[in-house]
């Protein structure tokens, strides 16, 4: 898969001029769409002059500012395809199985670009147990957000999941606020509640966390931390593979951060499950913790 633009800029970041920077931290905050108008339009939203955007634009390697909107809205045609839209260009070949190769190269290529700081970040924050957790994912991403809930429940205190019928957000959204987290799961094509959902939670004062694809999920706009993960696949689907992964060290971070008192909360599982079915007891029948 060829490489988003959007993860040279965030890996290029020290490369650039002060000025340069801005033009970055503009791009990025409304990518693709701030680099589809005019130059005079991106260097007024970046507070920079029309020769830094093309400066900006010469050092990611455009010969000019048409080529770099090219890339843009190749990178825009991408977010938006539909699985029929990709189910059309997939190949057709038989020899070998792309599809496992490109799984594996997904987790690589995902924790090869993802921001350590970020991934860092986060940690500490869902290790803070003073914050109520909530998450939130889409049609097909909820299942990442459930199954991290699940786990993170069992390590600490006050997380929920954000599941049901839409109307039912409401009655969760209302009580957040600045001591809340809310981690968004959402990948291409990005869901309209989701991303109202955390709109209106950051409103509140809420931290807003994203894990979502290459080509960013507009929550990226207003997240403290984004996540980005490799998706594309020799398939009509997107994969969530890589996501999954970026849930699990979340998890084993969370855990060893808070080692002695989540030992001491799975234990106080562990005999309210056997006094509630003994016959768990002996670790032969039942679901895991």
């Amino acid at each position: 898969m060829e490489r988003p633009l959007l993860e040279d800029i965030r890996d290029r970041l020290d490369e650039f001029t002060a000025t340069e920077k801005k033009a970055a931290h503009a791009l990025l905050a409304n990518y693709p769409m701030q680099g589809l108008g005019t130059v005079a339009q991106f260097a007024e939203a970046a507070s920079v002059s029309s020769p830094t955007i093309l400066r900006f634009i010469a050092r990611l390697g455009f010969p000019g500012f048409a080529e770099f909107q090219k890339k843009l809205r190749s990178e825009l045609e991408s977010q938006l395809n539909s699985p029929l839209a990709r189910s059309t260009s997939m190949s057709d070949e038989k020899a070998s199985d792309p599809h496992v190769g490109q799984l594996l190269d997904n987790i690589r290529e995902t924790f090869d670009h993802l921001p350590k700081g970020e991934l860092e970040g986060l940690t500490n924050l869902l290790s803070d147990e003073r914050k109520t957790i909530h998450l939130i994912g889409g049609r097909f991403t909820d299942g990442l957000a459930r199954y991290m809930a699940a786990h993170l429940r069992i390590v600490r205190p006050n997380v929920t999941h954000v599941a049901g019928q839409q109307g039912n957000w409401l009655d969760q959204l209302i009580g957040i606020g600045p001591k809340d987290v809310v981690v968004v799961f959402d990948i291409r094509r990005y869901q309209a509640e989701i991303i109202q959902f955390a709109e209106a939670a950051a409103k509140q004062g809420a931290t807003v966390a994203l894990v979502t694809d290459s080509w960013m999920s507009p929550v990226g706009r207003i997240a403290s931390y984004v996540l980005p993960a490799r998706v594309a696949v020799p398939s009509p689907w997107d994969s969530s593979l890589a996501l999954m992964a970026i849930a699990e060290v979340l998890i084993a971070g969370v855990t060893r951060q808070n080692q002695t008192r989540a030992q001491a909360r799975m234990r106080s599982l562990e005999t309210l499950r056997n006094e509630i079915d003994p016959s768990t007891e002996d670790g032969r029948s039942g679901p895991d913790i």
